[in-house]
């Protein structure tokens, strides 16, 4: 397939110090994108026609050079020749690399994206997480399957992606593999990672992904409410199986420790803080950042509760905790038993921690985000689910503080806060921030 222009030149490299003989390099251009390599030759400048991008004079030397130069070229000719009579889109780094005679397996997607997990496989444990790693895997195996069912092809190289490519695939994540909006845009991700690395490797010039929008869906993930938690507490598990895990799942909701931090407690990660209470002192495995989180007495009950347990006396752990995937079907048999309808996971309880155990309870966000282990402020804010009973909570306070206002907007005040109760949730939220920022305002004018 012929392109729209095509150029090649040989010319010496400027360098920082300037030095009498200099790299030779040659740049080809295909249909306005172009890629230099070095020849690994030097000339000297006062001997070389930029124009010509060829030796000057007629020395041995200089035959000697142009010769190469020439052969160079007339391969690249060659190679455009023989992809033009295949009817091949012809690309620079195609060029470049039969140049370079290098194998142009590399620039196959699945080929580069087990190299990617090869990487990541190699510093498990020292940067990533064992759930990263199979995160990858599985986003390949996805990958692989689409190829294998809309190309009927093993791989698929990278100058072969478009936006049509990419737009079948999140389709097909969401038809075939059954995968939710964010899933399959998770998925998505995954992959752009490889196509970007790609990109920085010079395997392809431009990134495909560019006209590819998805946004990803804001999910309402309900927290427990107060109600609920205290009926899974209280409610009686005669099944061992599901009151282990009923109990480990109520020590996250007072802890906030994600799965595969509770998963790796051990009875050393808890130690008396500086005030004489109990402390659990340890590194979040996801984020690898220090967590110290004060245990509260509803977390030291459970742990005492099984400090002689079998398994835990064996291999240390604080608790006698499943995998995930037990755990998390386990929970399924417990919300129906507690009449909770409200999924149950064991992510659900660091939601609970983070919203019902915490922020409604008047602790401040910066406070939570520490015990969370979260790296910002914003990752907090999306568990900040305010029931509706906090915000009458606050407002009720906040008409208090109003009627001891000595200035005479009481009144005005009163009536703001009755159309704020009287409000929808959103609204509430709203109007209750500026009426804040009001109320701040008279106490500065009042002061001054």
């Amino acid at each position: 397939m012929l392109e729209n222009s095509f150029a090649i030149l040989f010319f010496l490299k400027k360098t920082k110090r300037e030095t009498p003989h200099r790299f030779i390099y040659l740049r080809v251009t295909v249909d306005g994108i172009a890629k230099e390599i070095s020849i690994k030759k030097k000339w000297n400048v006062s001997r070389w026609d930029q124009k010509r991008g060829r030796a000057r004079d007629n020395k041995e030397d200089a035959k000697v050079l142009n010769f190469y130069l020439d052969s160079l070229e007339s391969k690249i000719m060659m190679f455009r020749a023989k992809m033009v009579t295949e009817n091949k889109i012809i690309y620079t780094i195609d060029i470049i690399n039969h140049i370079k005679g290098t194998d142009r397996k590399k620039n196959y997607v699945l080929i580069e994206f087990q190299k990617h997990n090869d990487e990541i496989e190699a510093l498990v444990s020292s940067e990533y997480a064992p759930g990263t790693l199979e995160r990858y895997k599985t986003a390949k195996s996805h990958l692989e399957e689409f190829i294998s069912h809309n190309y009927k092809r093993e791989d698929i190289t990278f100058h072969e992606l478009d936006y049509e490519f990419i737009s079948e695939y999140a389709i097909y994540l969401k038809t075939v593999r059954k995968c939710s909006h964010n899933t399959t845009l998770k998925y998505i991700s995954n992959f752009k990672k490889i196509v970007l690395r790609a990109v920085a490797k010079g395997i392809i010039n431009s990134d495909p992904f560019i006209q590819f929008k998805i946004r990803k869906v804001k999910l309402n993930k309900r927290p427990l409410s107060w109600e609920e938690l205290r009926r899974i507490e209280s409610k009686e598990i005669t099944n061992e199986r599901l009151a282990i895990v009923r109990d480990i799942f109520v020590f996250q909701c007072y802890t906030g420790l994600a799965y595969i931090d509770v998963f790796n407690l051990k009875r050393s990660d808890i130690k008396k803080g500086s005030n004489g209470e109990l402390w659990i002192i340890s590194n979040r495995q996801k984020t690898n950042s220090v967590s110290d989180v004060p245990l509260l007495p509803k977390a030291i009950q459970i742990l005492d509760k099984y400090k002689d347990h079998p398994f835990c006396k064996t291999t240390n752990q604080a608790l006698p905790v499943k995998s995930n995937q037990k755990m998390n079907g386990y929970l399924k048999e417990i919300s129906a038993i507690c009449g909770i309808d409200n999924e149950l996971t064991t992510h659900k309880a660091r939601r609970t921690f983070g919203s019902t155990v915490t922020l409604n309870m008047g602790v401040p966000i910066h406070v939570v985000k520490e015990m969370l282990g979260h790296h910002s402020v914003k990752q907090t804010e999306e568990y900040a689910i305010t029931e509706s009973k906090t915000i009458n909570r606050e407002m009720k306070l906040l008409q208090k503080r109003l009627a001891k206002e000595k200035r005479g907007n009481t009144k005005e005040f009163k009536y703001l806060s009755d159309d704020i109760l009287n409000s929808n949730k959103n609204d509430a939220l709203g109007k209750l921030w500026k009426l804040e920022q009001e109320i701040q305002r008279i106490k500065e004018a009042i002061t001054d």
